[in-house]
């Protein structure tokens, strides 16, 4: 590989010495050359390194359209497709502002992360245009919008009132639009046509309107039935093109559109982030001409990554028709997680309703949902070699910037030009930013893990186009965090969510990320993430609490909400109710509730509970509570065990005396069928049997009751 550095017209301290020797050589190929203008007069030491069959790295951003030109007018340089370029930005991240010239480790740090291997290729989700566009919105405002979008789209009207345009240059409807539903290519509009006038089949003759002697057509060509007196002239002149019917009162209509723009108050779709095809510009004649310029671009085939994997085995969301955690479907910015209430439980996720924001995979507490590009192995390797990187350059006190690649990107974008003109400070040179496909992906599990590896502190950078969901269920992510290391013996924030929109909170930021840092673990973790959550849970929390500077027995943690559930907890039975029926072993998705073939039992593994409670919602005798925290009893060893939560005496069978059941579980069967024809007189008797006497009984007596019957 070769990764070639530019100092920006000396404006970007770099310590070329310092960072080969923390990356080594082979990593360190090209970062010796010194370069002020590669995009420029050095532009020929860029081409040199574009023919070679290596993989090429670019520190800089800022000119990547320029590079990618050059690359493909350089003879001999390999094609983008065929071995592209990365980019990456140690300009406004590390070194404009006062902690340029300590950066080195950052830098360090941020080239190792651009050097490692991209994600392994997911399954992708397809996307089929033909370009119907349907406009919806006042008259007015829809047709002087139509003309921008008519070449190359096929555009449909339904607007509010009539038409006034004379020229039929695309369809025209007009009603009230009733349900609009589906995404990019399937979307499914519904409308109730009330007006007798069918503006698809009117010939804008005029005719109409020259003889309703109320004057109620106008050159909207809609009746204006408040001023209409029924005497129907129009219909009659309108006899051949049959555009007028008053017995059509609210007609339902149906059509299928691949993009829909909104020119509506309201828009139709509720949620944060609406399906993708779909704009929502309302009156605003700038957003309108950008959505029309999206909307030119979507004709043809399109894929995007599909974003989560799903395993129903482990999903806590329902089980028997009880509901359980609801994280998923609380925060879904897009609506594309619903109950599947049609199927055998757990959750349905649509894939081309999601955006891949991850939230869902964040908030799951099973791991039942996971982000699939980057893996949470891949992303946690990413995490652990900044960390390593930082670390064996002389680094100390890291703290990582979490952002996503939009808004986020912009904003520290802004800060670093902020600092190179003395507005700002800058990026302190012990935070360094990760960005990633959307902030709320990364969660609990890689936050403990950054922590084992070394990381002081967490931030993680949250903007407008964060749906409000996010940032509930970050931060109830984050107080739990908090919570359980300051429970642990480390006082301090260890992660922090920070809110900048844009250059209007570049101040704040600023002063934000000086903060004092949190402690640290004395030794780093050398432990790799795994895509099983639960594992790379465990596997932090061992870590820490060999590290930790105080243990106590246990730290109780916050009870979470629906949208982010604690994922530690223990249970609570009443042994004066629990009958012991075995009901929530069957409810628990975690096995963290167990039975005893041996014996009548209830037996807990403190370690895999995950606090949905569905053992609460399903036990008929409401003997069950839920207790969030951190059970830490000898080292944490303690809540690995199976430990007994209930125990009963066996009821004896009245026939063989074998143990089965338990006394009160056979009483309260026996009271509640005590009035039951079928267990009358001699089969009222059966009931205190075990399964093998039962059957020897009914088929000695088969006259007492049917078999089939039982």
């Amino acid at each position: 590989m070769k990764t070639l550095l530019c100092d920006c017209n000396q404006t970007l301290p770099l310590n070329r010495e310092g960072l080969i020797k923390a990356l080594g050589p082979q990593a360190a190929e090209g970062i010796a050359d010194k370069h002020s203008l590669l995009c420029r007069r050095e532009a020929g030491a860029f081409q040199r390194a574009a023919k070679g069959g290596e993989d090429l790295f670019i520190a800089c951003t800022q000119e990547q359209p320029l590079f990618e030109a050059l690359t493909g007018e350089t003879e001999g340089a390999l094609k983008l497709n065929e071995r592209p370029i990365r980019f990456f930005n140690l300009r406004e991240m590390a070194g404009w502002g006062e902690g340029g010239k300590a950066a080195t480790p950052k830098m360090a740090a941020l080239i190792a992360a651009a050097q490692l291997p991209p994600p392994e290729p997911v399954g992708t989700v397809a996307y089929e245009s033909q370009g119907r566009c349907l406009i919806i919105g006042p008259a007015e405002a829809a047709q002087g919008l139509a003309p921008h979008l008519a070449n190359g789209l096929q555009v449909t009207l339904l607007v509010e009132g009539g038409a006034q345009a004379q020229t039929r240059a695309w369809g025209l409807h007009a009603g009230r639009l009733k349900g609009l539903t589906g995404w990019l290519g399937t979307f499914e509009a519904t409308w109730e046509q009330g007006n007798p006038i069918d503006l698809d089949v009117c010939t804008r003759c005029n005719a109409c309107v020259q003889a309703c002697p109320e004057g109620a057509i106008g050159l909207d060509y809609q009746v204006d039935l408040n001023a209409c007196k029924s005497h129907r002239s129009c219909v009659a002149v309108c006899e051949v093109a049959a555009a007028i019917d008053f017995n059509r009162v609210a007609q339902e209509r149906q059509e299928t559109f691949d993009v829909v723009i909104d020119m509506r108050r309201e828009p139709a779709f509720g949620q944060h982030q609406p399906p993708q095809g779909y704009f929502h510009v309302g009156l605003d004649a700038t957003r309108g001409l950008q959505a029309a310029l999206q909307a030119r671009d979507m004709v043809g085939t399109f894929d995007k990554p599909r974003f989560f994997q799903y395993k129903r085995s482990v999903c806590a969301h329902s089980r028997n028709e009880q509901a359980g955690c609801t994280a998923c479907v609380d925060v879904c910015s897009a609506s594309a997680v619903r109950s599947d209430r049609e199927g055998t439980g757990g959750i349905v996720v649509e894939p081309h309703l999601c955006v891949g924001c991850g939230a869902c995979t964040t908030a799951c507490p099973t791991g039942a949902l996971s982000y699939a590009t980057p893996d949470a192995a891949t992303q946690g390797k990413r995490l652990r070699t900044v960390l390593s990187t930082y670390q064996r350059a002389g680094g100390q006190g890291a703290a990582l910037l979490l952002h996503n690649q939009g808004a986020g990107e912009r904003v520290l974008m802004d800060l670093g030009r902020a600092a190179q003109l003395k507005q700002a400070r800058g990026l302190p040179a012990h935070v360094i930013p990760l960005p990633l496909w959307h902030s709320a992906s990364v969660g609990l599990e890689l936050w403990l893990a950054a922590k084992a590896w070394g990381a002081a502190q967490v931030w993680v950078l949250l903007t407008d186009e964060d749906a409000p969901a996010y940032t509930q269920a970050l931060g109830a992510q984050a107080e739990l965090t908090n919570t359980l290391l300051q429970g642990m013996g480390w006082p301090g924030e260890h992660v922090r969510l920070v809110h900048a929109r844009d250059a209007r909170d570049l101040a704040s930021l600023d002063a934000a990320l000086r903060e004092p840092l949190p402690a640290t673990v004395a030794k780093v973790a050398t432990f790799a993430a795994m895509n099983d959550k639960r594992t790379t849970l465990e596997l932090a929390l061992e870590h820490l609490i060999t590290a930790a500077p105080a243990l106590p027995e246990a730290v109780a943690l916050p009870a979470g909400l629906a949208s982010s559930p604690t994922p530690w907890g223990s249970v609570n039975v009443n042994t004066q109710t629990c009958t012991l029926c075995l009901a929530c072993v069957g409810a628990c998705p975690a096995s963290a509730l167990q039975d005893n073939p041996e014996a009548p039992q209830l037996k807990f593994i403190e370690k895999n509970c995950v606090q949905c409670g569905l053992c609460e919602t399903t036990c008929p005798e409401n003997a069950i509570t839920l207790s969030p925290r951190l059970w830490l009893q000898d080292a944490g060893r303690a809540r690995k065990q199976a430990r007994v939560l209930h125990e009963a005496v066996p009821f004896a069978c009245v026939r063989c005396g074998k143990g089965f059941g338990t006394l009160r579980a056979i009483e309260a069967m026996v009271t509640k069928l005590s009035g039951h024809a079928m267990f009358q007189g001699a089969a009222h008797e059966r009931l205190k049997m075990c399964g093998d006497c039962r059957v020897i009984d009914i088929h000695t007596n088969p006259n007492e009751v049917r078999i089939t019957d039982l």
